[in-house]
């Protein structure tokens, strides 16, 4: 949920965060009346308390001449406290079901309205170009044996796939890459559960209006997570962390699940919309003040990861409408996907400010000011925040960027050393000329 008192105190920047988002601006002034009600009900329950507690001690002081009628009054007076009890109770679930419809409220700066209106910040490399016919990414895959569609979908249905031979390698060189680019930046890598409890996923955002993109266990009601962001969230679950000497940064590897409910015969070729994936994901525990700053800090790793590899990209601000309801602030990193002849996004960095931690009870203590006179600093929640660092999709752009005539795609520098020192992808069969072919029917002949 949002913080109560900004709710409380700064209704009309609610408002316009809401308006931003494509939200109707009275679920506002129906979360402010629902918390006042909230108020209003555990103040009278908590009164009509103590004046049974004050009550049960008269009784027990009262001659026994008195007490047959005391206790009459004092069962009347337990009636109505059971009842204010239960009215306390639907009036906080009232309220915390208007205030789920409050989303995080958006940074300044944010574009309003929704997926098309984002902005674009800049844009970096050459948009490549070929004197050939480009092949999309599922038929470089297939002729180099990296990609089986056909058989992800006898297994598993559709939207699924193999990684095989050089494209199973791929993608663990792309992974490793991107952790040592964590590693080298202070993160802590982990390998995270990739089932989670309901209250993890609900204190992350993700079971709000698009819960039916999540696969859920019913019989274990358990959730499989669509990011290691979740996992990481919930990490710190009820904590106070120590932030003294810095952000907590952690690189989450994980597979990744999502049922892309919704995108019916959207990018059903290949791999760009699948159900299952390995990202590894970014995720940062920071003061709520440094948190801005954090922000560009992770996206400044994920364009030196997408320059490395030579891929051409620009950077968008999302609007507020496509953010979904935990970020204040989202930056998208999409390249360019040749025979699409458009960007598709490859990265995604959110500043979730302190709405995940709110949820989540995560805090830590701010610093004492210089007048505190050692009185003891409260806690505080702590702000989030996740990018991608890595994950399957990459490949699609890899191999479309890199790609020769003759089918084989160049090999990034930066990866090589993460394939024995391969340069070339070569097709399944594949020889250089004819005289390597002869020299090849040589060989065999002898």
């Amino acid at each position: 949920m949002i913080d109560l008192a900004l709710l409380r105190d700064e209704p009309e920047l609610v408002r316009r965060s809401q308006i931003a988002r494509g939200n109707a601006p009275d679920t506002v002034d129906a979360a402010i009346e629902s918390d006042r009600s909230r108020r209003t009900a555990l103040t009278a329950f908590e009164e009509l308390r103590a004046e049974q507690n004050a009550f049960g001690k008269l009784v027990a002081k009262a001659p026994k001449e008195e007490k047959a009628a005391l206790v009459a009054q004092a069962k009347q007076l337990a009636d109505r406290v059971k009842q204010a009890q239960q009215d306390a109770g639907a009036a906080a679930e009232a309220a915390a079901s208007a205030l789920e419809r409050i989303e995080n409220v958006i940074i300044d700066g944010v574009p309003a309205g929704g997926e098309e209106n984002f902005v674009e910040l800049r844009r970096v490399g050459d948009i490549p170009t070929y004197d050939f016919e480009p092949r999309d990414h599922l038929e470089l895959g297939e002729l180099l044996g990296a990609i089986d569609m056909e058989r992800g979908a006898k297994v598993s249905g559709a939207r699924f796939y193999f990684l095989k031979g050089i494209g199973a390698r791929l993608e663990i060189a792309l992974m490793n890459l991107a952790l040592d680019k964590a590693l080298a930046n202070g993160f802590t890598p982990m390998i995270v559960p990739t089932l989670v409890r309901p209250e993890i996923m609900q204190g992350t955002g993700f079971l709000g209006e698009h819960a039916d993109e999540v696969y859920r266990l019913e019989a274990q009601d358990m959730y499989l997570v669509g990011t290691s962001e979740v996992p990481l969230a919930g990490y710190h679950k009820d904590e106070i962390v120590d932030l003294d000497a810095g952000a907590l940064r952690y690189a989450g590897w994980s597979t990744c699940y999502r049922s892309e409910a919704g995108s019916y015969g959207k990018d059903t070729r290949g791999i760009i919309r699948v159900h299952q994936f390995n990202k590894l994901e970014m995720f940062v525990y920071t003061t709520p003040e440094a948190a801005e700053a954090e922000h560009d800090r992770l996206v400044a790793l994920q364009e030196e990861m997408l320059t490395a590899l030579g891929l051409s990209y620009r950077v968008i601000d999302v609007a507020a409408g496509d953010l979904g309801s935990s970020a204040a602030r989202k930056f998208d990193i999409e390249a360019w996907v040749p025979t699409q002849g458009a960007f598709r996004e490859l990265t995604s960095t959110s500043n979730c400010t302190t709405y995940q931690a709110r949820r989540l009870d995560v805090r830590y203590r701010p610093e004492a000011s210089p007048d505190a006179q050692g009185e003891k600093v409260k806690t505080a929640n702590v702000a989030t925040l996740n990018g991608t660092l890595a994950t399957t999709r990459w490949i699609v752009a890899l191999l479309e960027t890199h790609q020769q005539a003759d089918g084989s795609v160049m090999v990034p520098e930066v990866l090589r050393p993460y394939l024995g020192g391969l340069e070339v992808l070569r097709p399944l069969g594949w020889v250089a000329d004819a005289d390597t072919a002869q020299d090849a029917a040589d060989e065999g002949a002898e």
